[in-house]
């Protein structure tokens, strides 16, 4: 049997695909429609969006640890896509985490994707903290997970006016 290996730029080609493929697959961004986790339609453009969500994250206590520019990536295969995503945290929440359970770091920092749907709005989303951080099944992280809920979802919906 032949094993394939993929090059590390081809597993983010890859999974960059998928999660195109899943937040761009079609009108996920009203409330109540299909689709894993949160997603808000945002006013103004992608760049415009990402800029401010950038401000409020700064402005509330935490930050951006990194970037993955999706929509760059993925045209290196033909697709037009606009996708960014951040990650966002707080180095003193994650040592919380981290010291009830180092397997924290697969969860935190929090992803949070913007792109633009098939009616070209901005929609921004993210899996809820609590959702993702539910597996450790530990008090002490579910109670920091809420406040990490509470903490995007203030920032979101701000975004949204």
């Amino acid at each position: 049997m032949k094993r394939t290996v993929f090059s590390p730029l081809r597993s983010l080609i890859v999974l960059s695909l998928i999660a195109t493929a899943i937040f761009a697959a079609g009108p996920l961004a009203a409330a109540g429609q299909n689709g894993p986790g949160v997603q808000v339609v945002v006013p103004g453009s992608l760049p415009n969006a990402l800029a401010h969500l950038k401000k409020m994250v700064a402005g509330n206590g935490m930050m951006i640890m990194g970037e993955l520019h999706q929509g760059k990536v993925l045209a290196m295969t033909g697709l037009s896509v606009q996708s960014e995503s951040v990650f966002v945290g707080n180095p003193t929440v994650g040592k919380k985490l981290f010291s009830a359970n180092p397997g924290a770091g697969l969860v935190v920092p929090i992803r949070v994707n913007l792109y633009v749907n098939q009616q070209g709005q901005t929609v921004v989303s993210y899996i809820p903290p609590s959702q993702l951080l539910a597996a450790f099944d530990n008090p002490k992280i579910d109670m920091i997970a809420q406040k990490l809920d509470a903490k995007l979802g203030m920032m979101v919906k701000m975004l949204a006016k």
